[in-house]
């Protein structure tokens, strides 16, 4: 069966799993929020999906600045500051015995908080934000990171930003799952989605990227998230000298590359073996290799010095 990036085994160690909710613990089996709450009547809320290696949340500071910039954007007001938030995160992954754990993923959720009425105005609110931290052992597939996954040209479009704006991380993802719907119907592990000039944009979970001639191609971004793990292979390109272009590009540009790969938190770079049908190169070629490395050393950078910086204020 096709499976996307975010395919991981399951890990008995998560029937134990502690959930932050609000400032307290709670065992999974007890792990509620309200049928008022606004993210299930509405999906009104954002969120963050956060790598954890050796104990430490990964590109955090990028992660709460896409967080607290997408809640200012909808007016919610988080009710705790970015330390106070951080905090939470150590002390959930404390609560589990995660302190120096690898193979871990966090998803953090905001919502605007129980509602008096199941209504969308903002206004019958009736308590403050509701936030919930669950984290899980997970490891990414390494046979898609060696092998490479297929894509499914989705007739799913990434929206013009006055109907429902792409970088606005929320808690609404109904397009993107109509695009992953489509895509696992047809066979194909996830969806590539083009934004409403016909160029491509995105995937439905994570960002994609071409290989045409020695340069890495990315969409313009205007349609798609801000997503952390594309800033930093687009930084990471820029350090090592690979010529890396934002620009407007067709799906016969990507029919004809030489490599293709995507991006995201969970999994880092994983290859592209086929779009549509068409073999896109030999899976993994030398471009997506190196990038691979590359990132494996951003990474391990970042949380080398957020291990300094814990070890200093401890």
């Amino acid at each position: 069966m096709a499976q996307g990036t975010q395919h991981a085994a399951d890990d008995p160690r998560n029937a134990e799993i502690r959930i932050w909710i609000n400032g307290a613990l709670h065992h999974r089996d007890q792990a509620f929020v309200s049928v008022f709450d606004s993210g299930f009547v509405l999906g009104d809320g954002v969120w963050e999906g956060l790598r954890v290696v050796d104990g430490q949340p990964a590109f955090l500071d990028a992660h709460l600045d896409r967080l607290y910039e997408g809640a200012r954007a909808i007016m919610l007001d988080i009710g705790m500051d970015r330390a106070a938030l951080a905090a939470a995160i150590r002390d959930t992954l404390a609560g589990n015995g995660m302190q120096a754990a690898s193979g871990v993923h966090i998803r953090l959720m905001v919502t605007r908080g129980v509602k008096r009425t199941p209504y969308q105005d903002p206004r019958v609110t009736v308590g403050p934000a509701t936030i919930v931290i669950i984290p899980e052992y997970k490891t990414a597939s390494p046979e898609n990171a060696e092998r490479g996954i297929t894509l499914f040209t989705v007739h799913v479009r990434r929206g013009f930003p006055d109907v429902q704006d792409p970088k606005l991380n929320s808690h609404s993802k109904l397009n993107c799952i109509t695009a992953c719907i489509q895509a696992y119907t047809a066979g194909a592990d996830e969806g590539l989605m083009l934004d409403p000039h016909g160029f491509v944009a995105t995937c439905n979970s994570t960002h994609f990227f071409i290989v045409r001639k020695g340069e890495v191609w990315t969409s313009t971004g205007d349609y798609c998230l801000g997503g952390i793990t594309r800033s930093n292979v687009i930084a990471i390109c820029r350090e090592a000298g690979i010529p890396v272009l934002q620009k407007n590009f067709s799906l016969t540009d990507a029919y004809g590359a030489d490599e293709a790969f995507v991006t995201g938190t969970f999994a880092g770079v994983v290859p592209v073996r086929s779009i549509d049908g068409r073999a896109i190169g030999d899976g993994r070629g030398p471009m997506v290799e190196r990038l691979q490395g590359l990132y494996r050393a951003w990474l391990a950078r970042d949380i080398a010095a957020r291990k300094a910086i814990a070890g200093a204020s401890s």
